[in-house]
């Protein structure tokens, strides 16, 4: 099944096509995004979203600008509307990266936009102060007005008082500059605590951000996803492909790069890891996918995903990952896979 009915060899094909197409034929219709019409409510926040953020983690650091404005320009162009960064994404140049194209492209109405912060070395932790400073720092970078979703990292802050964060939190969204609330890095006790603070009248958080894969299922298969359903939170993980190792692409240790991603991936590529790399190719041949499609299929098979966040490196990536949205796994599929990553 092809939703998308693309793939890494289709800007070739469709050359070949050119080349032999009648010079009188008549000039194609140029439509919306195919993706234009799958959205999935975001939670209780009152966006829709597509059931795949595009992460801007590489951008500036792995990929140039002229790349990501070529990766986001083929996401927007499927019908895809979530964007998701971070300010301590490469010291905050993915978000002057987005910002110009934004700016370039006219597209700030049609994108969702959602920020990650707290883990910037200018403005580190969720304190008060760090929180305002880190919002400005990014609504300027960004170029933009208002942040749809703002995650709050805690991974670096853990001994902030929460109903200090949540009061700061409540004045950036009286003052129009956020408009919905996130997390990462959050224990679920904390997010407990968090839910009685909003019965209290603070901000709600309303979507989590959890680092979830076939082969990284804790510790988001636990209290935290016990949590996560209860209090009706939308999950967007992030890590979706697991540094790309869960695309397929990384079979052999003496081809991955050297450095930290090539590192991230070598730890994959154990027993376990070929065990769920050989059950993703036999989903994959039997629907016709790439690899990264199954792997993105499998997650939102999983009750209380609603957007998985998926960072890519070229634009045929995108052409891969957008046609996970449109994989229908069986459960026997859905079985073997999770069965593999156990």
């Amino acid at each position: 099944m092809r939703l998308f009915g693309v793939g890494a060899g289709a800007p070739a094909d469709h050359a070949r096509d050119e080349a032999t197409e009648h010079p009188s034929a008549p000039i194609p219709i140029v439509g919306p995004g195919v993706g234009e019409t799958i959205r999935v409510p975001l939670g209780e926040t009152g966006f829709e979203t597509f059931p795949l953020m595009l992460g801007a983690a590489e951008f500036g650091w792995n990929v140039d600008l002229e790349t990501s404005h070529g990766i986001l320009d083929r996401y927007i162009e499927f019908g895809g509307n979530a964007i998701h960064t971070a300010d301590g994404f490469s010291g905050g140049r993915s978000e002057h990266i987005i910002g110009q194209w934004l700016r370039s492209r006219g597209h700030r109405d049609r994108a969702l936009l959602s920020v990650r912060i707290g883990a910037h070395a200018d403005n580190p932790g969720l304190g008060s102060v760090n929180l305002v400073r880190a919002v400005e720092g990014s609504l300027t970078r960004l170029g933009v007005e208002r942040i749809d979703v703002l995650y709050l990292d805690a991974t670096l802050d853990g001994t902030t008082n929460l109903e200090d964060t949540l009061a700061t939190v409540e004045w950036l969204v009286e003052a129009g500059k956020i408009s919905a609330v996130g997390a990462f890095g959050f224990a679920p006790e904390r997010l407990v605590e968090a839910r009685i603070l909003a019965s209290a009248g603070y901000p709600r958080i309303e979507v989590i951000d959890a680092p979830y894969n076939l082969v990284r299922r804790l510790p988001f298969e636990g209290d935290l996803r016990l949590v996560a359903g209860a209090q009706n939170l939308a999950v967007t993980p992030s890590h979706a492909l697991e540094h790309g190792f869960l695309s397929g692409r990384h079979r052999s240790k003496a081809l991955m790069a050297q450095g930290v991603r090539g590192d991230q991936l070598r730890t994959q590529l154990n027993r376990r890891g070929i065990k769920v790399l050989r059950a993703l190719d036999q989903v994959a041949a039997e629907l016709g996918v790439p690899v990264a499609a199954v792997s993105i299929a499998w997650l939102l098979a999983q009750r209380t995903i609603a957007a998985p966040i998926v960072n890519a490196f070229a634009t045929d990536h995108v052409d891969e990952l957008m046609q996970g949205a449109g994989v229908s796994l069986s459960r026997t599929q859905i079985a073997d896979l999770t069965r593999a990553g156990n």
